[in-house]
Order: C-alpha cells, then structure tokens, then sequence
C-alpha cells in the first residue's frame, strides 16, 4: 500500500509545498545563473527511469554552455574548467537539483529513491540491475545519496541502491520509516557538503589505495 499509494502522495504534497514555499529562490537563482553566465537557466538531460524508460530531468545550469552535454562530470577532463562560477556553489549546496521537484510532481521520480542514471552510464545501469535496483521509480535523494554520494565505486553505490530496492519492496511501516531516514539523512549530509567531488566517482577507494602506496 504505501509503495504504491502513499509514498506517490507523499510525493505530490512535498513537490507541490516545496514548488510553492521555493518559488522566491527560483527567481533569485535564475538571475544569478544568467548574470554569472548567459545563456538557458535550466538544462535537462536523458536519464533512466523506472523500468529503463528514458525521461527528461531538470537542473538548474551549472555548467558553461561550452561543456560537452549528456556526459557524466567524472568523464570530463578537469571538469572543474566547465563549471561556471555560481555553478560550484549550487553544486555544492545541491540547490541545482531543485528544478527536479518539477519530476517529482510529474511522477518521473519519486523524493526518494535511487538516483537517475544518465542513459549512458552503462556500468551503473548493469550493476544495477544485479539488484532489481532499475524496477522502481529512481529519486530526488536515496540510500546512497547519504552514504558517500560521488565517493563511491559504482559497485557499491548499485549495492546500496539494491538495499533501498529490498526495503521499499518489502512496503509497509518498514519501507516509510527508511524513506523518513534517507529523507532527514539528506538535510545533514547536504550542510555537511559530504560526498560532492567534482568528476569523482570512487573516491574513497582511490585515496586508500593512495595511502597505501605510501
């Protein structure tokens, strides 16, 4: 029951209060994006959605419009020459992702869930699929999301999603109370700034093999 009624609810009642209540930072973020660097205040690119199905997700721009599109940030090299100056602090603060309160209203995600894919992160989309992770509908924040967010190795990023995967699945009072967690668990992580390296992903295994090279 809640999996599928409640927690879609819940989703239209926070996108709609938030959408509302967020409006004036919008209009501010929207200035200073055009000011700082011209050109389209959003950007959308395909992701993965439930069951594989590409969609459209929304972000504010945060990146000079001369950055190669549709590729993921740990792709570039030195991405941080395409990050525009307001660009780093929305990243950082994850204000970019708020746009995607306009897919959570849609139903294209959920506040909650595994992040969205780019359609070509093959390797993420595979291990995924290990989990039955790729079967539910993906989320603004997850499980991962505050367990490390780019400093995790794809592997153990699709493992945690498959861990988020068995909890909702699992419904009832059990899979809301780990929505609430995750929910809570994002407020913290995001003042903290924990886990945002730009163009990193596995970060934690790469500087432990680099302390143990010395």
């Amino acid at each position: 029951m809640y999996r599928h009624f409640f927690k879609r609810a819940l989703d239209i009642v926070l996108s709609v209060l938030a959408l509302v209540l967020l409006s004036w930072a919008f209009l501010i973020i929207a200035v200073i994006i055009k000011a700082d660097d011209p050109g389209p205040v959003f950007f959308s690119q395909k992701r993965v959605g439930k069951d594989k199905k590409y969609f459209k997700l929304y972000k504010f721009r945060t990146m000079k419009m001369s950055t190669p599109h549709d590729m993921p940030t740990h792709l570039l090299e030195n991405p941080e020459q395409y990050i525009t100056k307001v660009g780093k602090f929305l990243r950082k603060s994850s204000l970019d992702e708020l746009p995607q309160l306009l897919n959570i209203f849609t139903g294209k995600i959920s506040v909650i869930g595994p992040r969205p894919a780019l359609w070509n992160q093959e390797d993420l989309i595979a291990e995924r699929d290990k989990y039955g992770a790729n079967d539910i509908k993906p989320g603004l924040t997850g499980w991962a999301q505050i367990n490390g967010r780019d400093e995790l190795e794809i592997d153990v990023k699709a493992k945690l999603d498959g861990e988020y995967t068995k909890i909702l699945k699992s419904g009832g009072f059990k899979a809301f109370a780990f929505d609430v967690r995750c929910f809570f668990g994002t407020f913290f992580s995001v003042l903290r700034g924990d886990g945002v390296v730009e163009g990193g992903t596995g970060e934690i295994k790469k500087h432990e093999q680099e302390v143990g090279k010395k």
